[in-house]
Order: structure tokens, then sequence, then C-alpha cells
């Protein structure tokens, strides 16, 4: 099997298929526009001391795209109406996946908390992702090892979402801090920005989170593999779920926070996008095969 960039109608024919599904086409093509879209729009623009928000101008691309890489995702990982049938769980579609469950906690969260800053960083990432995800689709398995695989890689793919949430949280974490250091600003008081200690909050909530959902993954995944083996990728999930559980330990026990956790977290995070995503790709896309993994 091939998977090569090449034009990227011959990519779900390369994945088994006489060509790509029309809905799957259409919805790929929805979902850059809007994302597209919403990447060049400005959010917010400063007028002095104010600043103007104008989010109401991306929300409707942004909704749009968003359902459209929905679908995209939903035809793709099922293969539904597509020329092979069962799942595809590629390197590509997991990491679409990951930027679309994280795009839907900022969706939620922004109705809440100013999180307007990182709205066209956010769409130009699930741009590329959308269009990787199409480009390489992997390939289609019609069946699974265990009835429990499924659940095994919904979980996976969860946890990839929840610990893209936290790497966001402490991406504007850092920047905040950097924030406070320079302009000696008191938390809160930088309008459009989330208060420091509310973020490290949700920062760690996530990172509980994922924690949790990615120990039911790897419980799951040891239980139904009738011969587990500690190939790169179980002990690099492994390892990502070990530095990931030592951060929860060490801001319970020491209480880690700013940069030192967020070294953690991104260590942890690291792992993770190597144990699957990463060894996907070198498998579809440089050795170009597949796997049953």
């Amino acid at each position: 099997m091939s998977l090569s960039p090449a034009p990227l109608g011959d990519a779900v024919a390369a994945a088994g298929g006489p060509g790509p599904s029309v809905a799957l086409a259409v919805a790929s093509v929805l979902a850059l526009l809007g994302y597209v879209w919403v990447g060049l729009l400005r959010a917010r623009a400063p007028e002095g001391d104010v600043v103007v928000r104008r989010p109401l101008r991306s929300v409707p691309p942004m909704a749009l795209a968003w359902t459209a890489q929905f679908a995209a995702l939903f035809i793709d990982i099922s293969g539904y109406g597509l020329a092979t049938p069962g799942a595809r769980f590629g390197f590509a579609p997991a990491l679409s996946m990951t930027a679309w469950l994280v795009l839907t906690v900022y969706l939620i969260e922004s109705r809440f908390l100013p999180l307007h800053s990182v709205r066209r960083v956010l769409a130009w990432l699930a741009a590329a992702a959308v269009l990787l995800a199409w480009g390489f689709p992997g390939e289609s398995r019609p069946t699974a090892a265990s009835p429990w695989a499924p659940l095994h890689w919904v979980l996976g793919l969860a946890s990839y979402g929840l610990f893209g949430v936290a790497v966001l949280h402490a991406a504007l974490m850092n920047r905040a801090e950097s924030r406070l250091r320079h302009k000696q600003a008191t938390p809160g008081a930088m309008s459009g920005h989330m208060p420091l200690l509310q973020l490290e909050r949700l920062t760690f909530n996530f990172i509980a989170a994922g924690v949790g959902v990615l120990s039911l993954a790897i419980l799951l995944g040891w239980w139904f593999t009738p011969q587990w083996k500690w190939d790169h990728k179980n002990l690099l999930a492994v390892l990502g779920w070990l530095v990931l559980t030592g951060l929860l330990v060490g801001r319970r026990i020491y209480g880690w926070r700013g940069r030192r956790a967020t070294r953690w977290l991104y260590a942890g995070a690291a792992l993770l996008l190597l144990s699957y995503a990463g060894s996907r790709f070198v498998l579809e896309v440089v050795l170009q095969r597949g796997t049953g993994a």
C-alpha cells in the first residue's frame, strides 16, 4: 500500500478504494474553507486601551468548519460509504480528531472565558489537520482483534484530545506568566486574558482527566491483546503515562507549578504523540505499509 502525498484525491484510493467518497471530499473542503476563513479574520483589534472584539464574524464559519470536520472524521474513520468498509485509524485522522476535540473544548470555554486570542491559531492548526487527514486516511480494517478494540481506540483518541487541551492551556499559562513577569501586572488585571490561577486549575483538571482516560485505554489494550508485547508503541504510551502520572503526583506532594509542570506536560504529551501518531506515520508514510496495531 502506498500513501504518497500526491493528489489528495488518490489518497483514499491508495487505502483500498477506487476513489474518495464525494461526501468525504465535500466535508473536507468545507472544513478547510471554514478554518481558513477564520484564520484570515482578526478576532479582535486593540484601540488604545480598549479591546474591541468582533467574535461573531468568525462564529458561522467556525461552526461550519467544526461540523464539516466531524462529518469528514466520521466518514474517514468509520469507512462509511467508502469502497472498502471497516474502521480506519491512521496517524492523520488521529491528529485531526485531536484537533477537533481541542476545538470542541475551546468553543465551549470561549462562551464563558476570554480565549479569543487563540482562535486563529487553532483554526490554522485544524485546517492543517483536515488537509493531512484527507491526504493520508490510513488503511481499512474490516475486523478488530476484539470487540473491545474500538473502545480502546476511542479512549486513546479521547486522551489525545484531553492532553491537547491541557497543552493549549499550559501554553496560555506560560504566556500569562511571561506577561506578568515583564509588565508587572496583577493576575486578572490583563484585559482579555484568563486569570493565571484559573488557567492553572483548568490545565491540571484536563491532565487528570487525560490520565484517567489513558489508563482505561492502556488497561483495555492489555486485556484484549492475546499476547502483550513491548513494542515501540506500547512502550512510548506507558512512558507517557508514567510522566503524566508523575506530574500529578509531583503537583500533589511537592506543589509543582509553572514552567516545571508544563515541561513535564509537554514531555508526556510528546511521548504519547510519538506512541501512536508517530509510529503510524513511520509505518504508513516512511515504510509505506500498514499494521494491525
